[in-house]
């Protein structure tokens, strides 16, 4: 390990709380005992409270109160970050390795009765997904280093309607991670504007010495929901939607990343939505039909017919 790693290590080991040898340290991570003198001198040093007693019995401790600094975790804290790691890992988060590290020493530092804790509450938890290794990794790594260094990056970017891929310099933003998919946030040097680009799409990626500046403030996650949301032009001509049905349906449609968006009021069997006319013929019938039984439009009874159309034209189409 480095000399920080190294440093960091003999932190962990003290904030256990019990004294500790030279000798035991130096075992512990495989390191000479003069280098453990050295570290412990340095950490000294930085101010770190550390209590050197000599003697048969002697070793080292650190004062009660060094031992709550924001350096060190608790379970708990140790515990949420591992959970997290968990669900970053799943989502296919893209700096996999970085994470494993960071958990592995986050394990590694911990005493007997804290692991014992943290491996419970691991034990507790489990995140499913099927999703593997992503393939968009390294496109992924390098969209982010055009975001730290605001450095434009050259992207082939295949659409739905194209049938060869496009070069494109973009200024990447930030990067969104919503209903399974990844995206970048970015301003397109060819449409002159801030555009949503899927990552699955890019086909190759390279860095540019061209820099950009950022807009401030800016937030990605922001401009993404909008560009998904219809835009309301007048908000007094919004018509009411209401719908009723069982607690955990209704609690499910006001949590639709769409929907969500236009919650009025909420009852125990009923909620009321605001919606534009077109967007709620347009949109709605689709999002309801997975519902089923589960909950029934109360109003307007134009929407009734929309979902009746909606569902002839299935039963047309599959009789066909």
């Amino acid at each position: 390990m480095s000399k920080i790693d190294n440093m960091m290590a003999i932190l962990w080991m003290l904030n256990t709380g019990r004294k500790i040898t030279a000798q035991q340290i130096a075992e512990k991570l495989e390191i000479n005992i003069r280098t453990v003198y050295r570290y412990i001198d340095a950490l000294c040093a930085s101010g770190v409270p550390i209590i050197a007693d000599a003697g048969h019995n002697g070793g080292y401790t650190l004062l009660n109160n060094f031992i709550e600094s924001p350096l060190l975790f608790d379970v708990q804290e140790q515990t949420a970050l591992l959970h997290a790691a968990a669900f970053a890992q799943e989502a296919g988060y893209f700096l996999g390795e970085a994470l494993d590290s960071a958990t592995s020493k986050l394990k590694m530092y911990t005493n007997q009765e804290q692991e014992r804790l943290i491996k419970q509450h691991l034990e507790g938890l489990e995140v499913l997904s099927s999703i593997g290794k992503s393939s968009m990794e390294p496109v992924l790594k390098k969209l982010e280093q055009g975001i730290v260094h605001e450095t434009s990056v050259d992207i082939a970017y295949h659409t739905s309607h194209e049938g060869q891929p496009k070069r494109r310099i973009v200024d990447p933003y930030g990067i969104v991670y919503w209903n399974n998919n990844w995206y970048v946030i970015a301003f397109c040097h060819i449409r002159n504007e801030i555009r949503n680009f899927k990552v699955e799409r890019i086909i190759s990626i390279n860095q540019t010495a061209i820099s950009f500046q950022r807009p401030k403030p800016f937030s990605a996650d922001e401009f993404f929901m909008k560009s998904l949301l219809p835009e309301v032009k007048d908000k007094k001509g919004l018509i009411s939607f209401v719908v009723g049905g069982k607690v955990s349906a209704l609690d499910h449609l006001c949590q639709h990343w769409f929907l969500g968006h236009h919650v009025k009021e909420r009852t125990s069997n009923t909620v009321i939505f605001l919606l534009e006319e077109q967007a709620l013929h347009r949109y709605v019938p689709y999002l309801l039909l997975p519902y089923g039984k589960s909950i029934q439009v109360i109003e307007p009874s134009s929407l009734k017919q929309t979902l009746i159309e909606v569902l002839n034209d299935l039963i047309h189409y599959y009789q066909v």
